[in-house]
């Protein structure tokens, strides 16, 4: 029509794109709030850490500390996914809690195996680990208060469990304060990378088992040994060009070593499952919980029976159980048993109490959160 405005572009209704100068200036004005809300989330921290001080709390409180997770993950709407902002927020929870406590923590070492990455993943880069020889030595430098914590390995979805864990509790008065589940992606390693100079394998006797049949495949006849963890692998791979360790990636990086293959597990879904064990009381419920026991029963006909009834009478569900030989009486075992449910609940209350008059003896371990599913 004569006379008429011309009608505007679709593209000049359009958001002009910003420029690269003013994104960073946006970038920084965001990270100058982030800065501000960190420290007052420190100032906090210290506030309660006071308040602790006076009132004799627990300074670690892996309940709190899952609440906390659970809660961002619903509220999370993204880009970022889980995993980043779990990662985040535990290094941000780590260093308000070396505020409070600095925490020493020991684990298997040298620094590199499975262990060390699982304290990494709970208790953040501000944590001190205190790496030790043996499982055994991580219950006595937490026994002997060189350390506040310790993290043991427990169980793997492949080999199943570590003995030596299991077996420590039973003379141990450490109790499980928490449980920590980490995916194994295990990786053959060496200082030349090169498969055909690989002359003997070394790793833990947990990682030879779950890479049997790819090792049985891919390098039939090469001798293989038993280290005391994959990290003392690493270590005599970098000293021995002719060894091949198995061990996590981390443990390449840490000791300079070249992979040879990667994620060489048996089976994709390989986790193993860790336990923090410390001298704290039993926390209290987080609402998903475990609780681990330890107990003997007489050695006749129907005992075990006997004992697993009441936590079917009561609605208790278990989720693993383990014998182990009772030293010095043949043929007589304990049983450990993991159940979902905390010691305060109604339910598990009221089966241990029935459990406890048909055994001979009743250990409980500790009740913890039951760890999150990785992201």
């Amino acid at each position: 029509m004569r006379g008429s405005k011309p009608r505007a572009s679709r593209e000049e209704h359009l958001p002009r794109p910003r420029s690269l100068a003013a994104l960073r200036d946006e970038i920084d004005r965001i990270d100058d709030k982030l800065l501000a809300l960190l420290n007052e989330r420190a100032q906090v921290a210290v506030e309660v850490a006071e308040l602790k001080a006076k009132s004799g709390g627990v300074v670690y409180r892996p309940e709190r500390e899952k609440d906390i997770y659970r809660r961002l993950d619903k509220a999370n709407r993204g880009p970022l996914d889980a995993e980043s902002t779990r990662a985040i927020f535990r290094e941000v929870i780590a260093a308000c809690l070396s505020l409070e406590e600095p925490l020493r923590i020991a684990c298997l070492g040298p620094l590199g195996t499975y262990s060390h990455r699982a304290l990494r993943d709970q208790f953040g880069s501000r944590a001190l680990p205190v790496p030790v020889d043996s499982i055994g030595a991580v219950f006595d430098e937490v026994e002997q208060r060189r350390a506040v914590y310790g993290v043991v390995p427990v169980e793997n979805s492949i080999e199943g469990v570590v003995a030596a864990s299991l077996d420590r509790f039973v003379d141990s008065a450490l109790t499980i304060k928490a449980e920590i589940l980490l995916r194994i992606d295990q990786c053959l390693m060496s200082k030349s990378g090169r498969a055909d100079r690989v002359k003997r394998i070394v790793s833990h006797a947990q990682s030879l088992g779950q890479c049997r049949q790819w090792l049985a495949r891919n390098l039939p006849g090469v001798p293989q040994a038993e280290v005391l963890s994959n990290a003392r692998a690493a270590e005599i791979a970098r000293e021995d060009p002719s060894a091949a360790a198995i061990a996590g990636r981390n443990a390449a990086e840490r000791y300079n070593l070249k992979l040879i293959a990667a994620n060489i597990q048996d089976h994709v879904s390989n986790y193993t499952r860790f336990f923090v064990v410390g001298r704290d009381p039993v926390a209290p419920p987080s609402g998903d919980d475990k609780t681990s026991l330890l107990v003997s029963v007489s050695h006749e006909a129907g005992a075990l029976y006997r004992l697993l009834r009441p936590f079917a009478d009561h609605g208790v569900s278990l989720c693993s159980i383990e014998s182990r030989p009772l030293k010095g009486r043949p043929w007589e075992y304990l049983f450990f048993l993991d159940l979902f449910g905390h010691v305060d609940d109604a339910n598990v209350t009221k089966a241990l109490a029935a459990v406890q008059r048909r055994s001979l003896s009743v250990k409980v371990l500790g009740s913890y959160p039951a760890a999150l599913a990785p992201a």
